[in-house]
């Protein structure tokens, strides 16, 4: 589940459309359960669509339910599992993060759990090269999920891969293999960049040091690689994989922390900064967020005035004016308008009252 994927829930509109989420489990006993879990939840969600429909109404929306149901295999479940359904959309999603269990019927996909667990997870994504073949993942931490679209995995099916070198006198065979090595990883590149355009995360990159330096040389994501995993894993589980990459990320993310605060530091200097969750609101709007940081465990419920400039602490988060979390939708607003979003431990911008935001101007 990347942004692309919530923008695009997002954009389905129309009543009934079905959100069910719940918790699920990795391993036995307790993923025994998950199977009851999501019956029991499509069994109230079925009676509630029964209050508002006739059953020949709902029967196209209820068959997409069970078919989707169908092919969900629990011996191989994340901790969190969403299903989207209306009369001509479904789709199930695993997740690497806890979910809460309820449904929700409505005009719209319910995103926000969604969207708040991506907005404070760390995510990257992992590049291994191979010839045999190229994979690409999506990671939170260390759960790899292989991307099996826009061309991946890809294979080396040109000389020097899946086809023989070309031979006879006086032919450099070792020419010939690192050219067309260069030109498959340029391929690569290629596949890889409408990912990075549609979601600008963080890159690792894996593979025997040969590769490296073929990939090196020709990408045009350098700025991206944040990480680099030396040895051939065409084998290895993304399972351990994960666990394998997570460690240099890991350390990457914290050098990360590190730098921003003192780019926060810097743009304070030059007046170049926003502190408090209201001005910093206000800014983001205009677009003028280059850099927001926010402490891990800030939440701020609000509500927004009739301009939509200002925003005032709400107690009661389930009325219906009041914004669950107006930090997530800062967060939203900055990275939609090609902004990058940092989280800090809490505690490290107290004086700026746990949120601050570096200004293009």
């Amino acid at each position: 589940m990347n942004r692309q994927d919530i923008r695009l829930l997002q954009q389905i509109k129309g009543y009934p459309c079905v959100t069910i989420t719940l918790p699920t489990h990795r391993t036995s006993p307790e993923n025994r359960q998950d199977p009851i879990r999501v019956k029991n939840l499509i069994d109230e969600t079925i009676a509630r669509l029964l209050k508002e429909f006739s059953k020949r109404e709902i029967t196209p929306l209820v068959n997409q339910l069970e078919k989707l149901v169908e092919v969900i295999d629990y011996r191989y479940m994340l901790d969190g599992l969403a299903l989207f359904v209306n009369r001509d959309f479904a789709r199930a999603v695993q997740l690497p993060f806890t979910l809460r269990e309820r449904v929700s019927i409505d005009e719209n996909f319910l995103t926000r759990d969604l969207v708040f667990a991506m907005n404070r997870t760390p995510r990257y994504w992992v590049l291994a090269l191979s010839e045999k073949p190229t994979r690409l993942f999506e990671a939170t931490r260390d759960d790899l999920i292989e991307i099996q679209e826009g061309g991946f995995p890809i294979t080396h099916e040109g000389p020097g891969g899946e086809q023989p070198l070309p031979g006879g006198f006086g032919v450099q065979k070792s020419a010939y293999r690192d050219e067309y090595h260069r030109k498959f990883f340029r391929q690569i590149d290629s596949a890889l960049k409408p990912f990075l355009a549609s979601d600008s995360l963080p890159l690792a990159v894996v593979g025997v040091d040969r590769f490296l330096s073929f990939y090196n040389e020709v990408t045009d994501f350098k700025n991206s690689i944040w990480a680099t995993v030396q040895g051939s894993h065409d084998k290895t589980s993304p399972h351990d994989l994960g666990k394998l990459v997570w460690g240099a990320m890991k350390s990457s993310f914290a050098k990360q922390r590190e730098q921003v605060l003192l780019d926060l530091d810097k743009a304070v200097g030059e007046r170049k900064f926003a502190s408090t969750i209201g001005e910093v609101w206000r800014l983001a709007n205009e677009g003028r967020g280059q850099l927001l940081l926010v402490e891990e465990d800030f939440h701020y419920p609000a509500r927004v005035d009739e301009t939509g400039t200002t925003i005032t602490p709400a107690d009661d988060t389930s009325a219906p004016d009041v914004i669950d979390d107006a930090v997530d939708e800062i967060i939203e607003t900055v990275l939609d308008k090609q902004g990058q979003v940092v989280f800090v431990e809490n505690g490290q911008l107290d004086k700026h009252q746990r949120i601050a935001l570096i200004l293009r101007y």
